[in-house]
C-alpha cells in the first residue's frame, strides 16, 4: 500500500472504499439512531489532561499483566465476526498481528476460522468469545474446543440475547457471503448464514441464540471449563456487583459497538462507575470508540486495565491485511507511549485519576463554589 496512513481512523475510508458496500455497512453501522456509535467517540473528548511535568521520561513501561500473562501493552484485540469478508486471512492474519504485537487475540464465536485454524498460525495468547446458542452441547463442545486449543479465557457476551435492530443491515439485507462460514459451527448445521427478508444475523440470532440467559448460566460455564469468564456487556455498578457475585473473574465495559440497544452511554462514561462498584475485586475492561493513544491513558486512568479494538482491527485488516493490523497496534502502542511521556508517567501505575478532568469534575467544582 503506497498511501502513508498516519493514524487509526483513516483505516475506515480505505476499508469504506476496498468492501462490497454489504460488508462495509455491517462493519460500521450502529443500532437504530446511532447516537451512542457516535457517542462512543464524542466522550471521549470531553475528558481533559492534567499533565505532570520535568519528570524522567527517558524509558518507559507499557508492559502489563492480564489475567496472568504478561503482555507488551494494555491495548488488546477485541472480538468481530466474520473477518475474513474484511480480507481473505481474516482472523489468521488478526491473530498472527496480535502475537507479533504481544498482545492478546479475542477470537468471535462467529468466526471465518475455528478455534483449532487460529491455534496453528502459532503462539500467542487468545480469548475466546462466546454466544450461548439454545443447544447447550454445542456450547459445551465448543468451549471444550477453546480450552483444548489452547485459549486461555471467555469473554461471555451478555447483551444480546437480540439482536439490535440495525438498519444499514436490514436495508442490505445482509447475510454472509456464500463462500464463507462460522467455521466453530461447521458440521453442527449452524455455520451457516440464510437469507432473509430483513438482516439475515438478524434471523440467525433469532433461531439460534438463548434468550433466556441469567446469571446461573455463568455458574453453569464454570462447571464446563476450567478457563476464567470475563463478563462482556457490563454497563451499570448493579450488573457489576452480580457479575461478580456469579463468579466472574474480570469485566469488560461494553456496549458492544453500539450496535444493540441505541441511547446507552458511552463505555468510557460508565467506566468509573463500574471500577468503583468492583473495588478491585476482578479486573475491569473496556471496548468501544478506542481511536487514539490518548483514548488508551484516558480508560487507565478512569480504572481499566486495560482496552479493547474492535473496528480498527477490522478496516485495518481490509486496507491492507496483516500489515495492516500490526500498523493499527503499533500507531496506538506508539500515541500511548507518547501521551504517557508528555502526560508525566513511566510505568502503567503512574496513570492516575489526577492526569484527567472530567466534564463531572468540573460540575462538581462549580457546585463547590456556590
Amino acid at each position: 500500500m503506497t498511501m502513508e496512513v498516519t493514524n487509526v481512523s483513516e483505516y475506515e475510508a480505505i476499508a469504506k472504499q476496498k468492501l462490497p458496500k454489504m460488508v462495509f455497512d455491517y462493519y460500521a453501522s450502529g443500532a437504530e439512531d446511532q447516537w451512542s456509535l457516535q457517542e462512543n467517540r464524542n466522550a471521549f473528548s470531553r475528558i481533559l489532561f492534567r499533565p505532570r511535568i520535568l519528570i524522567d521520561v527517558s524509558k518507559i513501561d507499557m508492559t502489563t499483566n492480564i489475567m496472568g500473562f504478561k503482555i507488551s501493552m494494555p491495548i488488546m484485540v477485541a472480538p468481530t465476526a466474520m473477518q475474513k469478508m474484511a480480507h481473505p486471512d481474516g482472523e489468521y492474519a488478526t491473530a498472527r498481528a496480535s502475537a507479533s504485537a504481544g498482545t492478546i487475540m479475542t477470537l468471535s464465536s462467529w468466526a471465518t476460522s475455528s478455534v483449532e485454524e487460529v491455534a496453528s498460525t502459532g503462539p500467542g495468547i487468545r480469548f475466546f468469545q462466546l454466544y450461548v446458542y439454545k443447544n447447550r452441547s454445542v456450547v459445551a463442545q465448543l468451549v471444550r474446543r477453546a480450552e483444548k486449543a489452547g485459549f486461555k479465557a471467555i469473554a461471555l457476551t451478555v447483551d444480546t440475547p437480540r439482536l439490535g435492530r440495525r438498519e444499514a443491515d436490514i436495508k442490505n439485507r445482509f447475510t454472509m457471503p456464500s463462500h464463507l462460514t462460522m467455521k466453530n459451527f461447521e458440521g453442527l448445521e449452524l455455520g451457516k448464514m440464510e437469507g432473509a427478508e430483513d438482516s439475515g444475523l438478524a434471523s440467525y440470532v433469532a433461531g439460534q441464540i438463548d434468550r433466556t440467559l441469567s446469571w446461573k448460566d455463568i455458574k453453569w460455564l464454570q462447571t464446563i471449563t476450567s478457563m476464567p469468564i470475563l463478563v462482556k456487556g457490563v454497563m451499570t455498578a448493579e450488573d457489576t456487583r452480580l457479575s461478580i457475585q456469579a463468579g466472574a473473574a474480570g469485566i469488560i465495559v461494553s456496549n458492544h459497538g453500539a450496535r444493540q440497544l441505541d441511547y446507552v452511554n458511552a463505555t468510557i462514561s460508565c467506566l468509573e462507575e463500574v471500577v468503583k462498584a468492583a473495588q478491585g475485586r476482578v479486573p475491569v475492561f473496556l471496548d468501544g470508540g478506542i481511536r487514539r493513544g490518548t483514548d488508551v491513558f484516558k480508560a487507565l486512568a478512569l480504572g481499566a486495565s486495560g482496552i479493547f479494538i474492535g473496528r480498527p482491527v477490522v478496516f485495518s485488516l481490509a486496507a491492507d491485511g496483516e500489515n495492516g493490523v500490526k500498523k493499527v497496534l503499533q500507531m496506538l502502542r506508539d500515541e500511548f507511549e507518547l501521551t504517557m511521556a508528555l502526560a508525566g508517567c513511566t510505568s502503567l501505575k503512574d496513570i492516575t485519576r489526577n492526569h484527567i478532568i472530567t466534564e463531572g469534575d468540573i460540575i462538581k467544582r462549580n457546585m463547590s463554589r456556590l
